[in-house]
């Protein structure tokens, strides 16, 4: 179970990370482009955590798929970045993706 909270962990930091990075204006704004860095840090740092446990195409799968909708989201509620239906139905697949190797995978344990 110690490596879903990792990997729960290492998702929030990257998903706080890309979000400040936008606010960094590239890296020309000290306190953005320092929680980035950090929140980069950590994410890496409990993805290696995750890793010990869980193949890494499966956590990067869910790392990855779990933060671009995230990231999405929040660019659509923030940054008032607009999506059009295919950006939708695409990260929607994303999303189901995750879903199925969550509830049907055999590689992973629950």
């Amino acid at each position: 179970m110690t490596q879903w909270l990792f990997l729960a962990i290492a998702i929030l930091a990257e998903v706080f990370a890309t979000s400040t990075l936008k606010l960094s204006n590239g890296f020309t704004r000290i306190i953005p482009s320092s929680c980035s860095v950090i929140g980069y840090i950590v994410s890496f740092y409990c993805l290696a955590q995750t890793l010990k446990h869980m193949p890494v195409g499966i956590a990067y799968a869910v790392w990855s798929g779990i933060g671009i909708v995230c990231v999405s989201a929040i660019a659509w509620f923030k940054f008032g970045q607009k999506l059009d239906l295919a950006a939708i139905l695409g990260i929607s697949f994303i999303l189901i993706g995750v879903l199925v190797i969550n509830l049907f995978s055999k590689s992973i344990t629950h």
